[in-house]
Protein backbone atom coordinates (compact mmCIF):
# COMPACT_ATOMS: atom_id res chain seq x y z
CA UNK A 1 0.00 0.00 0.00
CA UNK A 2 1.34 3.34 -0.84
CA UNK A 3 2.26 5.26 2.18
CA UNK A 4 0.05 8.65 3.50
CA UNK A 5 1.70 11.88 2.56
CA UNK A 6 2.77 12.93 6.05
CA UNK A 7 0.97 15.24 7.94
CA UNK A 8 2.40 19.09 7.46
CA UNK A 9 3.65 20.11 10.62
CA UNK A 10 2.81 23.23 12.59
CA UNK A 11 4.74 25.87 13.46
CA UNK A 12 5.36 26.40 16.93
CA UNK A 13 3.88 29.72 18.70
CA UNK A 14 6.23 31.71 21.01
CA UNK A 15 4.50 33.24 24.30
CA UNK A 16 5.64 36.51 22.64
CA UNK A 17 3.48 35.99 19.36
CA UNK A 18 0.30 34.81 21.75
CA UNK A 19 0.58 37.84 23.60
CA UNK A 20 1.02 39.93 20.83
CA UNK A 21 -1.91 38.35 18.92
CA UNK A 22 -4.40 38.90 22.52
CA UNK A 23 -3.35 41.98 22.20
CA UNK A 24 -4.31 42.84 18.50
CA UNK A 25 -7.55 41.39 19.56
CA UNK A 26 -7.96 43.63 22.61
CA UNK A 27 -7.21 46.52 20.78
CA UNK A 28 -9.51 45.77 17.91
CA UNK A 29 -12.52 44.96 20.79
CA UNK A 30 -11.94 48.07 22.64
CA UNK A 31 -12.01 50.28 19.49
CA UNK A 32 -14.99 48.83 18.06
CA UNK A 33 -16.88 49.49 21.48
CA UNK A 34 -15.84 53.14 21.02
CA UNK A 35 -17.01 53.36 17.76
CA UNK A 36 -20.40 51.98 18.94
CA UNK A 37 -20.54 54.37 21.90
CA UNK A 38 -19.87 57.03 19.74
CA UNK A 39 -22.56 56.29 17.61
CA UNK A 40 -24.69 55.52 20.14
CA UNK A 41 -23.81 58.94 22.42
CA UNK A 42 -22.87 61.20 19.55
CA UNK A 43 -24.15 60.40 16.47
CA UNK A 44 -28.23 60.01 17.34
CA UNK A 45 -28.57 63.40 18.36
CA UNK A 46 -28.93 66.60 16.91
CA UNK A 47 -24.98 68.41 17.20
CA UNK A 48 -23.73 65.45 18.52
CA UNK A 49 -20.33 66.02 19.73
CA UNK A 50 -21.46 69.77 20.27
CA UNK A 51 -23.10 69.18 23.40
CA UNK A 52 -20.07 67.93 24.76
CA UNK A 53 -18.57 71.31 24.51
CA UNK A 54 -21.96 73.22 25.10
CA UNK A 55 -22.79 71.52 28.36
CA UNK A 56 -19.71 72.67 30.58
CA UNK A 57 -19.71 76.07 28.59
CA UNK A 58 -23.05 76.13 30.34
CA UNK A 59 -22.20 75.71 33.87
CA UNK A 60 -19.57 77.75 33.71
CA UNK A 61 -21.38 80.70 32.37
CA UNK A 62 -24.72 80.02 35.35
CA UNK A 63 -21.37 80.31 37.69
CA UNK A 64 -19.84 83.22 36.59
CA UNK A 65 -23.38 85.16 35.75
CA UNK A 66 -24.64 84.31 39.35
CA UNK A 67 -21.38 84.57 41.16
CA UNK A 68 -20.48 88.35 39.45
CA UNK A 69 -24.14 89.41 40.83
CA UNK A 70 -23.07 88.77 44.36
CA UNK A 71 -19.14 89.35 44.30
CA UNK A 72 -16.76 92.15 42.60
CA UNK A 73 -14.08 89.83 41.74
CA UNK A 74 -12.57 86.38 41.59
CA UNK A 75 -10.61 85.00 44.28
CA UNK A 76 -8.07 84.64 42.17
CA UNK A 77 -7.37 87.25 38.98
CA UNK A 78 -9.45 88.79 37.47
CA UNK A 79 -11.65 86.90 35.48
CA UNK A 80 -14.34 85.19 36.19
CA UNK A 81 -14.86 82.61 33.39
CA UNK A 82 -11.22 81.55 33.76
CA UNK A 83 -11.58 81.04 37.59
CA UNK A 84 -14.92 79.07 37.30
CA UNK A 85 -13.66 76.99 34.55
CA UNK A 86 -10.04 75.96 36.22
CA UNK A 87 -12.49 74.73 38.84
CA UNK A 88 -15.36 73.39 36.81
CA UNK A 89 -13.57 71.51 34.15
CA UNK A 90 -11.43 69.41 36.07
CA UNK A 91 -14.40 68.38 38.55
CA UNK A 92 -16.30 67.92 35.40
CA UNK A 93 -13.48 65.19 33.53
CA UNK A 94 -13.88 63.17 36.93
CA UNK A 95 -17.62 63.23 37.26
CA UNK A 96 -18.08 62.18 33.47
CA UNK A 97 -15.07 59.59 34.12
CA UNK A 98 -17.19 58.04 37.37
CA UNK A 99 -20.33 58.20 35.78
CA UNK A 100 -19.49 56.25 32.91
CA UNK A 101 -17.28 53.83 33.60
CA UNK A 102 -19.12 53.04 36.46
CA UNK A 103 -22.09 51.58 33.69
CA UNK A 104 -19.60 49.78 31.52
CA UNK A 105 -20.88 46.62 31.99
CA UNK A 106 -24.54 47.49 31.72
CA UNK A 107 -23.94 49.50 29.04
CA UNK A 108 -21.83 46.51 26.90
CA UNK A 109 -23.65 43.84 28.79
CA UNK A 110 -25.35 42.20 25.65
CA UNK A 111 -22.23 42.03 23.66
CA UNK A 112 -19.87 40.49 27.28
CA UNK A 113 -22.02 37.50 26.23
CA UNK A 114 -19.37 36.86 23.31
CA UNK A 115 -16.32 35.70 24.49
CA UNK A 116 -13.86 38.01 22.48
CA UNK A 117 -15.38 40.78 24.35
CA UNK A 118 -14.06 41.22 28.42
CA UNK A 119 -15.38 43.12 31.02
CA UNK A 120 -11.83 44.60 30.53
CA UNK A 121 -12.80 45.93 27.14
CA UNK A 122 -16.12 47.56 28.07
CA UNK A 123 -14.35 49.58 31.09
CA UNK A 124 -11.25 50.57 29.27
CA UNK A 125 -13.48 51.32 25.42
CA UNK A 126 -15.85 53.87 28.14
CA UNK A 127 -12.65 55.30 29.95
CA UNK A 128 -10.73 56.04 27.04
CA UNK A 129 -13.93 57.84 24.71
CA UNK A 130 -14.70 59.96 27.53
CA UNK A 131 -11.01 60.74 28.63
CA UNK A 132 -10.14 62.25 25.02
CA UNK A 133 -13.18 63.73 24.76
CA UNK A 134 -12.96 65.50 28.00
CA UNK A 135 -9.15 66.34 27.43
CA UNK A 136 -10.52 68.10 23.96
CA UNK A 137 -13.30 70.24 25.53
CA UNK A 138 -11.04 71.10 28.11
CA UNK A 139 -8.50 72.77 25.45
CA UNK A 140 -10.86 74.41 23.20
CA UNK A 141 -12.89 76.16 26.26
CA UNK A 142 -9.59 76.95 28.20
CA UNK A 143 -8.11 78.45 24.68
CA UNK A 144 -10.94 79.71 24.00
CA UNK A 145 -11.36 81.90 27.49
CA UNK A 146 -8.00 83.10 27.35
CA UNK A 147 -8.11 84.43 23.77
CA UNK A 148 -11.49 86.32 24.11
CA UNK A 149 -10.72 87.64 27.97
CA UNK A 150 -7.73 89.70 29.35
CA UNK A 151 -6.60 87.35 31.46
CA UNK A 152 -2.84 88.04 31.81
CA UNK A 153 -2.05 84.65 33.19
CA UNK A 154 0.94 82.67 33.24
CA UNK A 155 0.22 79.29 32.26
CA UNK A 156 2.52 76.53 33.32
CA UNK A 157 1.78 73.19 32.04
CA UNK A 158 2.78 70.36 34.51
CA UNK A 159 0.45 70.98 37.11
CA UNK A 160 -2.14 71.50 34.75
CA UNK A 161 -1.21 68.20 32.75
CA UNK A 162 -1.09 66.38 36.29
CA UNK A 163 -4.46 67.93 37.88
CA UNK A 164 -6.06 66.35 34.82
CA UNK A 165 -4.18 63.09 35.41
CA UNK A 166 -5.16 63.08 38.84
CA UNK A 167 -9.08 63.66 37.57
CA UNK A 168 -8.58 60.95 35.20
CA UNK A 169 -7.09 58.77 37.27
CA UNK A 170 -10.10 59.45 39.99
CA UNK A 171 -12.30 58.89 37.52
CA UNK A 172 -11.52 55.82 36.87
CA UNK A 173 -10.98 54.12 39.88
CA UNK A 174 -14.22 55.14 41.58
CA UNK A 175 -15.94 54.08 38.78
CA UNK A 176 -14.47 50.98 38.45
CA UNK A 177 -15.09 50.21 42.03
CA UNK A 178 -18.78 51.37 41.30
CA UNK A 179 -19.10 49.59 38.44
CA UNK A 180 -18.53 46.50 40.68
CA UNK A 181 -20.88 47.34 43.32
CA UNK A 182 -23.60 48.31 41.20
CA UNK A 183 -23.37 45.54 39.06
CA UNK A 184 -23.28 43.62 42.65
CA UNK A 185 -25.98 45.91 44.63
CA UNK A 186 -27.93 48.06 42.37
CA UNK A 187 -29.33 49.92 45.59
CA UNK A 188 -25.40 51.66 45.60
CA UNK A 189 -25.90 53.45 42.58
CA UNK A 190 -28.99 55.35 44.03
CA UNK A 191 -26.83 55.86 47.27
CA UNK A 192 -23.07 57.03 46.02
CA UNK A 193 -25.69 59.80 43.93
CA UNK A 194 -26.85 60.88 47.81
CA UNK A 195 -23.73 60.38 49.19
CA UNK A 196 -21.52 62.67 46.46
CA UNK A 197 -24.55 65.14 45.66
CA UNK A 198 -22.80 67.54 47.48
CA UNK A 199 -19.22 66.84 46.24
CA UNK A 200 -19.22 70.19 43.21
CA UNK A 201 -20.22 72.50 46.59
CA UNK A 202 -17.35 70.69 48.10
CA UNK A 203 -14.28 70.24 45.25
CA UNK A 204 -13.35 73.85 45.06
CA UNK A 205 -15.30 74.73 41.88
CA UNK A 206 -16.37 78.12 43.34
CA UNK A 207 -13.96 79.08 46.28
CA UNK A 208 -10.31 78.78 47.26
CA UNK A 209 -9.43 76.13 50.24
CA UNK A 210 -7.53 78.75 52.08
CA UNK A 211 -10.19 81.51 52.73
CA UNK A 212 -12.33 78.46 54.76
CA UNK A 213 -12.19 78.24 58.60
CA UNK A 214 -9.59 75.61 59.28
CA UNK A 215 -11.92 73.31 60.42
CA UNK A 216 -13.42 73.55 57.36
CA UNK A 217 -10.31 73.04 55.95
CA UNK A 218 -9.45 69.63 58.06
CA UNK A 219 -12.21 68.12 56.82
CA UNK A 220 -12.33 69.08 53.13
CA UNK A 221 -8.58 68.22 52.71
CA UNK A 222 -9.55 64.30 52.38
CA UNK A 223 -11.75 65.39 49.52
CA UNK A 224 -9.06 64.64 46.68
CA UNK A 225 -10.88 66.65 43.73
CA UNK A 226 -10.16 69.70 46.20
CA UNK A 227 -6.54 68.79 45.43
CA UNK A 228 -6.98 68.47 41.90
CA UNK A 229 -8.73 71.96 42.15
CA UNK A 230 -6.01 73.75 44.05
CA UNK A 231 -3.32 72.46 41.82
CA UNK A 232 -4.66 73.15 38.35
CA UNK A 233 -4.65 76.98 39.39
CA UNK A 234 -1.34 76.77 40.62
CA UNK A 235 -0.93 76.40 36.77
CA UNK A 236 -2.61 79.33 35.58
CA UNK A 237 -2.03 81.98 38.51
CA UNK A 238 1.51 81.65 39.28
CA UNK A 239 1.36 83.67 42.08
CA UNK A 240 -1.24 81.04 44.03
CA UNK A 241 1.02 78.55 45.64
CA UNK A 242 -1.68 75.87 47.38
CA UNK A 243 0.44 74.30 49.95
CA UNK A 244 -2.27 72.18 50.99
CA UNK A 245 -2.03 70.08 47.48
CA UNK A 246 -1.03 66.33 48.07
CA UNK A 247 -0.49 64.78 44.64
CA UNK A 248 0.39 61.24 46.29
CA UNK A 249 -3.18 61.60 48.68
CA UNK A 250 -5.02 62.06 45.52
CA UNK A 251 -2.93 59.51 43.83
CA UNK A 252 -3.14 56.72 46.56
CA UNK A 253 -6.98 57.30 46.30
CA UNK A 254 -7.03 56.84 42.62
CA UNK A 255 -5.13 53.89 42.51
CA UNK A 256 -6.71 51.84 45.62
CA UNK A 257 -10.15 52.51 44.47
CA UNK A 258 -8.89 51.26 40.88
CA UNK A 259 -7.02 47.76 42.34
CA UNK A 260 -10.37 47.36 44.44
CA UNK A 261 -12.41 47.68 41.28
CA UNK A 262 -10.30 45.44 39.42
CA UNK A 263 -10.26 42.82 42.13
CA UNK A 264 -14.03 42.62 42.39
CA UNK A 265 -14.42 42.63 39.03
CA UNK A 266 -12.09 40.35 38.12
CA UNK A 267 -13.34 37.64 41.09
CA UNK A 268 -17.55 38.70 40.55
CA UNK A 269 -18.24 40.16 36.99
CA UNK A 270 -20.00 36.06 35.86
CA UNK A 271 -22.03 37.17 38.57
CA UNK A 272 -22.43 40.65 37.76
CA UNK A 273 -23.49 39.69 33.70
CA UNK A 274 -25.65 36.72 35.30
CA UNK A 275 -28.17 39.10 37.61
Amino acid sequence: MPEAPPLPQSRPVSAGQLIHGRRFATGRTVLALILREMTSRYGRSPGGYLWAVLEPLGGIVILVLGFSLIIRSPPLGSSFMLFYATGFLPFNLYQSLAGTVSQSINFSKPLLRYPAVTWMDAVLARFILNALTGLLVIYLLLVGILALEKTRVSVEFEPIAQSLGLAMLLGLGIGTLNCALIGLFTVWGQIWSIITRPLFLAAGVFFLFEDLPRAVQDVLWYIPLVHVTGLIRTGFYPMYEAQYVSITYATAVGLITLFMGLVLLGRYHRDILNR
